[in-house]
């Protein structure tokens, strides 16, 4: 479901109630957390952590004119969405994530390449999210994005 909202706080805003706490305080703990020369942005109709034009040029190799994506957090129909490009990445990363979850957790980690969901609202580990978004930097994860786009 991708939101027309131009700024977060309408994308907030426009989300039904049991969803707007719960994205509040995860939006919350990732700009506490995200490193250094990230940017929130409004991208693809989701909250947007990305490398800005200024720190990369190039932008995103499927569309030059966007920024360099990182994280989109998400309200979709049936949860809530935390998509984690570096997790794709880097299999190092998605193995202290897998390892870690069930340290926070008692369900089962639901999980695509890079999306991770959450079905229950209430039951976000925000703690772990934080340690997540802090695990790479700008520069480590436009060399990775490098590495595999720039062959």
């Amino acid at each position: 479901m991708q939101s027309k909202a131009s700024t977060p706080k309408a994308y907030i805003a426009e989300l039904p109630e049991d969803r707007k706490e719960p994205i509040r305080k995860f939006r919350k703990v990732i700009l506490d957390n995200l490193p250094d020369g990230f940017e929130e942005q409004m991208t693809y109709g989701m909250l947007g952590y990305v490398v800005p034009h200024s720190r990369y040029p190039d932008g995103y190799h499927c569309d030059p004119k966007q920024p360099l994506p990182f994280i989109n957090l998400a309200s979709q129909k049936n949860y809530i969405a935390l998509y984690h490009s570096g997790i794709y990445s880097d299999p190092k990363l998605l193995d202290w994530f897998t390892n870690q979850w069930p340290k926070h957790m008692d369900t089962k980690l639901d999980m695509g390449k890079s999306c991770i969901r959450f079905k229950n609202p209430t039951k976000i580990p925000y703690e772990l999210m934080g340690e997540l978004v802090r695990k790479m930097t700008v520069d480590a994860w436009i060399e990775r994005y490098e590495k595999a786009i720039k062959k």
